[in-house]
């Protein structure tokens, strides 16, 4: 087996590797459901009452959704791998499966007093999942050391201008989250809204 093919294959593996890391992630999203028709209520009842349960829900599922679909089309530029690749790649999956948690802490508080701290925690999360996402790119582009020989220079800087959205967003988020809690996630949603169609659009080309 040749070095180019090599690499191929290894690649392919730590793909592979991130997208059972990515569904298991969702997978621990469906153990915060279970049945509301509990503690005396009717069914009607309980479903209004666990809107914060379903709310995280959709919300964590999007979320992991989208970032899936973007490290999908950022590992259509990567074609090597070495071992800084695969450690920065490992802490970038360590804040997607912990972004399920922090989504059902705000969901639980939301509408309670310590909201603003939740939303902190979450906006936080999602600040240093976006450093380490460009950390990870820049690494890979320095020097075009990671890169795939067909990748262009333009499509190299379109996807990095693309990252740099995120941890701009979401160091917006994360200061106002102390003061408005729900300001701070309606900022992370619609960030999540411009990646699912920069990643479509990926998609597409």
């Amino acid at each position: 087996m040749d070095r180019e093919a090599l690499e191929e294959k290894e690649t392919v593996r730590m793909e592979a590797f991130s997208d059972g890391v990515f569904a298991f992630a969702i997978t621990l999203l469906a153990l915060n459901l279970r049945d509301p028709s509990g503690s005396g209520v009717s069914l009607s009842e309980g479903l209004i009452k666990e809107w914060p349960a379903f709310f995280a829900f959709v919300t964590s599922f999007v979320s992991v959704l989208i970032m899936w679909m973007n490290h999908h089309n950022m590992f259509n530029y990567i074609r090597k791998i070495d071992r800084r690749l695969m450690l920065l790649n490992g802490l970038l999956l360590l804040f997607v499966v912990l972004t399920v948690f922090n989504t059902s802490l705000v969901a639980d508080h939301i509408v309670q007093s310590d909201a603003n701290v939740a939303a902190t925690l979450y906006a936080g999360t999602f600040f240093v999942l976006a450093i380490v996402w460009n950390g990870l790119w820049w690494y890979c582009t320095a020097g075009r050391r990671l890169l795939g020989r067909n990748v262009t220079d333009l499509q190299a800087d379109t996807i990095t201008r693309q990252y740099r959205v995120a941890p701009l967003s979401y160091g917006v988020a994360f200061l106002i989250a102390p003061f408005n809690g729900i300001a701070s996630v309606a900022v992370i949603l619609a960030v999540a809204g411009f990646f699912a169609i920069t990643a479509t659009l990926a998609q597409e080309a």
